[in-house]
C-alpha cells in the first residue's frame, strides 16, 4: 500500500491533475456517466496520468507496459497482488478489478475504491455493488459540521468517503456496514490512504451497542424499494426495510449513541401523502426522542420521477421489458400506501447537553447553498441551542451585529416616497430572506453590536411615538429567526 500511495503521488494522479489532463468538457462527461470524451483525449498517450484513468476510470484494458510505467515500484505484480488488476485479452494487458479514482476536500489528496460502474462493465449493477464518489455522499460530506471531535461514526460507510473527512478532524473514526464487500473496501481505502479506522460490519447500530459519538454521519441506505421478489436489493442503497422505515429507525435510535451535546447528520428520504405532509412526517419520528432537529427538506419527486430515478440507477436501460417490470413493481408499491410524493433532505439531529425542551426547525429550501454547507450547519446547531437555553429577556440583552454577508433590499412602485417591501438577504448558508417592518429595518440598520436589542428598540419605538414593550413584543419573533438563520450574530 505504502509502494501503490508513493506511485499516485508521483504520477501527479490527483483530482486537479486528472481535471487538466484530460480538459473541462471531458470531465464534465464522465459526471455524466459518460466516458468517450475522456477516451478520445487519453487514447494512444503514454503518460502516467492517461494510463491511470483510461486503467482505474475508464476501465480500459491497458498494456501492462503502460502499467509498469505508470506504477514503477508497485508494478503489475503489486498491483494485482492488491487485487486491484485481472488479466486482460492478451497475454501482455491487464484490466482494472476496482474503480481506483483520486478524491479530495480542496486540502488533501486522497484515493477511494469501490467496484466498477455500468460505465464499465455495460451491465446491471451487483446487488453487492460498493459505490464509489457519488452525488449523495458529496452532498453529505459538504453539510457535515465538523466541530473537534473525540470519535465519530460514519454509519453505512460505504467505500469510506465520511470516513475519509471525518479523519481530518476526529481523534477515533468508526465506521460501520451491513456489506461485507464495503467493509473489505474501506479498510483498503483507509490502508491506501494512511489512515487508521475502526471499522466493523453489521446492521445499523448493532455493531456499536453501547457506544456513543460526539459526531455521527450517515448517507445510509434510505432508497425506498419495492419488498417484493423479483426487485433487486442494492446493498448501498437500499436497506432492506419497506417504505421508509429505515430513516424513521435512523431517527429513533441515534440519540442512544450521542454525547451530550453530540450531532448526527444524515440524508434521507420520506413518504408524503395527500393527508400527511413532510412535516407530520417528521413530527411524528421525533416525538419523543428528546432530540433536537434541523430538518431541510431539499426536493420532492412523484412516484414516476422516482421510480425511474433509482431504477436506472441500478443499470437497468429504459425501454425493456425489465424496466417495465421493476416500474410497475414500484408504482404499486406506492399506490398501496397512497404516496403522492417521496421528499430528499439533510437531517441534523442534537441531543441536548443540558435538561431543556428541544428545539425543531423543518424547512424547505430548494435552491442554492453555501459550499460547503458544513460551517453554516454548524453555525446554525449552536445558534439555534443558544436560543433554545435563553429567555426573551436575555435576548433582548445581548448586542448583536448584522453579519458580514447580509445586504438589505428595498422595492417600491416608482416615483413612491417609501418603499413597500424591504427584507434582507444572506448571502451565505441557506441564502435565507427575511422581510421587515419599519421597525425591524431601523433596527437592524443600527446592529453593530454597540447597542443591545432592549436599548435600540426602545430608542426606535420613541422615534416611531409606539409604545416600545409592542415594538419589542413585535420584533422578537423576527430577532429569533435571525439569530437562528445567521443573519445576526
Amino acid at each position: 500500500m505504502a509502494r501503490m500511495r508513493a506511485d499516485l503521488l508521483a504520477a501527479g494522479f490527483t483530482v486537479d491533475a486528472v481535471a487538466d489532463r484530460i480538459g473541462p468538457a471531458a470531465a464534465a462527461a464522465l459526471h455524466r456517466e459518460q466516458a468517450l470524451p475522456a477516451e478520445r483525449v487519453t487514447r494512444g498517450a503514454g503518460d502516467p496520468v492517461a494510463t491511470l484513468v483510461r486503467l482505474f476510470v475508464l476501465g480500459r484494458e491497458t498494456a501492462g507496459d503502460d502499467v509498469e510505467r505508470a506504477l514503477p515500484s508497485l508494478g503489475v505484480s503489486g498491483a494485482r497482488a492488491l487485487g486491484l488488476l485481472q488479466d486482460g485479452e492478451t497475454a501482455d494487458s491487464v484490466r482494472a478489478a476496482l474503480d481506483l479514482r483520486p478524491y479530495g476536500d480542496g486540502t488533501h489528496d486522497w484515493w477511494l475504491a469501490s467496484d466498477l460502474g455500468e460505465l464499465v462493465t455495460q451491465a446491471p449493477l451487483r446487488e453487492d455493488h460498493v459505490l464509489g464518489v457519488g452525488g449523495a455522499s458529496m452532498t453529505l460530506a459538504a453539510w457535515t459540521p465538523r466541530p473537534g471531535a473525540r470519535r465519530v461514526l460514519d454509519l453505512g460507510t460505504g467505500c469510506g468517503v465520511q470516513a475519509l473527512h471525518a479523519s481530518t478532524h476526529a481523534g477515533e473514526v468508526v465506521a460501520t456496514d451491513l456489506s461485507a464487500r464495503a467493509v473489505e473496501l474501506a479498510r483498503l481505502n483507509a490502508a491506501l490512504n494512511g489512515v487508521e479506522w475502526d471499522v466493523r460490519q453489521g446492521s445499523l447500530f448493532e455493531p456499536v451497542a453501547g457506544e456513543r459519538f460526539d459526531l455521527i454521519v450517515s448517507n445510509p441506505p434510505f432508497v425506498i424499494t419495492p419488498r417484493i421478489e423479483g426487485v433487486p436489493v442494492y446493498e448501498y442503497r437500499d436497506g432492506g426495510l419497506a417504505a421508509d422505515s429505515l430513516v424513521r429507525s435512523v431517527v429513533r435510535d441515534v440519540g442512544q449513541h450521542l454525547e451530550p451535546g453530540g450531532i448526527a447528520c444524515f440524508l434521507g428520504n420520506w413518504e408524503i401523502t395527500a393527508t400527511r405532509d413532510w412535516r407530520d412526517v417528521w413530527t411524528d419520528w421525533l416525538d419523543g426522542t428528546g432530540l433536537d432537529a434541523w430538518v431541510v427538506q431539499r426536493e420532492t419527486q412523484d412516484p414516476a420521477e422516482y421510480a425511474e430515478l433509482w431504477i436506472r440507477d441500478g443499470g437497468t436501460s429504459a425501454a425493456t421489458a425489465d424496466f417495465d417490470r421493476l416500474y410497475e413493481a414500484w408504482l404499486d408499491d406506492f399506490a398501496a400506501r397512497e404516496v403522492t410524493e417521496i421528499g430528499f433532505g439533510v437531517c441534523v439531529l442534537q441531543r441536548p447537553a443540558t435538561e431543556r425542551q428541544p428545539f425543531r426547525d423543518l424547512v424547505e429550501h430548494s435552491g442554492p447553498v453555501a459550499s460547503p454547507m458544513g460551517p453554516a450547519v454548524l453555525q446554525g446547531i449552536r445558534a439555534r441551542t443558544y436560543l433554545a437555553e435563553h429567555t426573551d429577556e436575555e435576548i433582548l440583552d445581548v448586542a448583536w451585529q448584522v453579519a458580514d454577508d447580509v445586504t438589505e433590499e428595498r422595492y417600491g412602485r416608482p416615483g413612491a416616497e417609501d418603499p413597500q417591501v424591504i427584507q434582507v438577504r444572506q448571502g451565505g448558508g441557506l441564502g435565507v430572506t427575511h422581510r421587515l417592518g419599519t421597525a425591524q429595518a431601523a433596527y437592524l440598520s443600527v446592529c453593530d453590536g454597540s447597542l443591545t436589542a432592549r436599548q435600540a428598540l426602545t430608542a426606535i419605538a420613541a422615534l416611531l411615538q409606539r409604545d416600545s414593550a409592542d415594538v419589542q413584543a413585535e420584533t422578537l419573533p423576527l430577532l429569533r429567526a435571525l439569530v437562528a438563520d445567521g443573519l445576526l450574530r
